[in-house]
């Protein structure tokens, strides 16, 4: 099999893929033609299927598995696949395991680390609702390792909610060192917490989408109920640390046109909106670069970035 991710413009494929997305449109010319968004384990591309009614185009939805034939072209700076002929394809003809995108860390390893920095917690009822979740819970540890952080932009992988999890609590940790004044582990117990809602907000591979409640609620909403829930199942857990804990995963995207609820008023809220713009920003950028099959150039104007993006070179 050829992954997307070592496609180049000017090859043929035949290969079977991930259909993630199907959706008719119609030309400035009134013709009729399908986006497809096809996907494996490296990545996704687009495709078009310029005439959805010839007969070489079999009846297949999304989250089939298709056989593909096409023709990889550059457009606009992206890859893009006009496909010829698609089937769908039968069990047996596929791993699905070859397409879901994964991190390319040791999932096992992340936890581990995660679960170190959560060992040095020392507030007693902190540490109870950290070890409830994530060192007594053997169904959420699977699904948290499991589910992706965003439908796209970044971490939108398997793995990906751990990653970038373990990269906010690891920043959070640092500014700790440069602003002792903060409470340690009221802001690394946010950051541990602080995207756990996007379980229920984002429904598990090969899907990966938003459910109901994550188009209605959002994981922010999902993620402090979650919290306020479990920390009524831990006696005695003083009234002010659930605020000011509640408070910091609100407030965590900065800016109510963000969708924070409510805008930072504690310095750990301040830290971990810092510290989670950063990862996610960064990592969006490393994902630019990844896709880019032309990496030494400029790769055009990015509307996330606001910017032509291109790679710093290494002389």
């Amino acid at each position: 099999m050829k992954f997307i991710g070592q496609l180049h413009e000017g090859d043929r494929i035949n290969d079977i893929y991930l259909c993630k997305h199907r959706q008719a449109a119609v030309t400035k010319n009134g013709k009729s033609y399908e986006n497809v968004i096809l996907q494996d384990r490296t990545g996704t591309i687009d495709a078009k299927i310029w005439d959805p009614n010839s007969s070489g185009i079999d009846d297949f939805d999304v989250l089939d598995y298709i056989d593909v034939v096409g023709d990889v072209s550059n457009f606009q700076g992206s890859l893009q696949v006009s496909i010829k002929r698609v089937r769908k394809a039968q069990e047996g003809e596929y791993d699905p395991a070859d397409y879901l995108p994964v991190t390319e860390k040791d999932v096992d390893v992340m936890y581990q680390e995660l679960l170190n920095i959560l060992a040095t917690v020392k507030n007693p009822y902190l540490t109870q609702l950290n070890d409830m979740y994530f060192r007594n819970n053997e169904s959420f540890e699977k699904a948290f390792k499991f589910h992706s952080a965003a439908k796209s932009v970044h971490h939108g992988f398997v793995g990906g909610l751990l990653e970038h999890t373990l990269s906010v609590v690891k920043f959070c940790d640092y500014y700790c060192t440069c602003y002792p004044e903060m409470n340690r582990d009221l802001l690394l117990t946010a950051a541990a917490f602080h995207d756990v809602g996007k379980m229920k907000e984002l429904s598990t591979f090969p899907e990966n989408d938003y459910t109901d409640d994550g188009q209605l609620l959002g994981h922010i909403y999902m993620g402090t109920e979650l919290i306020r829930a479990s920390i009524r199942r831990i006696p005695e857990f003083p009234k002010k640390l659930s605020s000011e804990l509640c408070h910091c995963i609100l407030a965590h995207h900065g800016e109510l046109e963000y969708g924070s609820p409510k805008k930072p008023a504690l310095m750990e809220a301040v830290a971990l909106n810092l510290a989670d713009n950063t990862d996610a920003r960064l990592e969006s950028f490393r994902e630019v670069l990844k896709s880019a099959k032309d990496n030494d150039g400029w790769l055009g104007y990015n509307r996330l970035f606001e910017s032509n993006l291109r790679k710093s070179s290494n002389e």
